[in-house]
Order: C-alpha cells, then structure tokens, then sequence
C-alpha cells in the first residue's frame, strides 16, 4: 500500500483523536494534495509548522494503529470476504464493514 493510501486510510479511521487543527493541515495536504507552502501560506503559518504537524499526525495515527490494529483488521477482514464463496453470506459480511 502507497504511503498516502495507507495514511489516508489511517486518517479515516482515526481523524476524531486528533485536534481540529491537526484535522485541517492533514487533510489539506493528504485529501486536497495541496502542498506544504500552500497550505502555510493560506493558514498565515510557516512551512516548517505545517511539515511537524504533517510529521506529528502521521505519528500519532501509526502509534493509534500499532495499538489498536483496526486497519489491519480491516484488511484481513476484506480479503476473507473475498475467498467467501457465498453470495449471500460476502455481501452481508461486506456492509458491516
């Protein structure tokens, strides 16, 4: 998995643990693919604010995962739905995720 995949997808999971500034400058950067002068620049901060609060978010979400494993999980849930051969049963099993 590609870093902003896998960084993306930890952010999903996890982006209620962080604060609302942390929130903002991750998803600037990860969602909205802006860079790290733009967002500096549209926030009035430098650009070395904004690479330690990318650096610290991403931090932070390996630390939640590394205890939590919901991602993992997640994962492995995802490939046994798809050795699953009951229709019934996969598509079941798929909406509760």
């Amino acid at each position: 998995m590609d870093k902003v995949l896998y960084f993306n997808n930890l952010f999903t999971i996890y982006k209620e643990l962080l604060t609302a500034k942390e929130q903002e400058i991750f998803s600037l950067y990860y969602e909205e693919n802006l860079s790290m002068g733009e967002i500096a620049l549209n926030k009035s901060i430098s650009r070395s604010a904004v690479g330690n609060t990318i650096k610290i978010v991403e931090n932070k979400l390996e630390k939640y995962e590394s205890i939590l494993r919901i991602l993992e999980k997640e994962e492995k849930l995802k490939e046994m739905i798809s050795r699953c051969e009951n229709e019934k049963l996969r598509t079941e099993l798929e909406t509760l995720l």
